[in-house]
C-alpha cells in the first residue's frame, strides 16, 4: 500500500464516556479492553455489563496485542469516500489472545492474509488519529533489522 493512511479524510470514531478509555489507550498506541472482576473474562466491545455473567464490575486492562485472524475481507468499494485512496485494503476479525474478537484494519504484509494468521497490534495513524490496526507476525519479524 503506497497511500499515506494518515492523510485519509475518514470519519472519526464516536467517543462516549463508556468508550473513552479504549480510544485514549489507542491514541497512545496501546490496546485496552475490559475484564470482568467477577467472572474474570475479557470483554470487547466496551459495554456497561459483562455479557458472560451480567456483572457491572468491569475494569479496563491492557491487552497483549496478540491475536489470530478469524476472517477477513478485501474492500474494493469503501462505504465512505475517504477510504477510496487506500482501496483495496483488508479488514478482518481478530480473535484476541484474551478471547474476544474485534474488527480491525489489517496492514499489508509480504503475502496475502490467511485465516489463522498470527497477528500483532500495529498502532497506525489513520485519518489523523492513531487506531489499533494489526499486522501478521511474519511481517513484523521480516521488518526487524538483522
Amino acid at each position: 500500500m503506497s497511500v499515506d493512511l494518515n492523510a485519509l479524510k475518514t470519519p472519526a470514531p464516536t467517543i462516549t464516556a463508556l468508550t473513552q478509555p479504549f480510544w485514549d489507550a489507542a491514541a497512545q498506541g496501546r490496546l485496552k479492553i475490559q475484564h470482568c472482576e467477577d467472572c474474570d473474562k475479557a470483554v470487547f466491545y466496551p459495554r456497561s455489563i459483562c455479557p458472560h455473567c451480567w456483572s457491572t464490575r468491569l475494569a479496563w486492562r491492557d491487552a497483549s496485542g496478540r491475536g489470530r485472524l478469524k476472517s477477513f475481507s478485501q474492500v474494493h468499494k469503501p462505504g465512505h469516500p475517504g477510504w477510496l485512496p487506500a482501496a483495496p485494503y483488508v479488514v478482518g476479525l481478530v480473535e484476541l489472545a484474551e478471547g474476544p474478537t474485534m474488527l480491525s484494519f489489517i496492514l499489508p504484509g509480504a503475502r496475502p492474509p490467511h485465516v489463522g494468521d498470527a497477528l500483532m497490534l500495529a498502532p497506525t495513524a489513520i485519518g489523523g488519529r492513531v487506531l489499533p490496526a494489526f499486522k501478521s507476525v511474519e511481517t513484523a519479524t521480516e521488518e526487524k533489522p538483522q
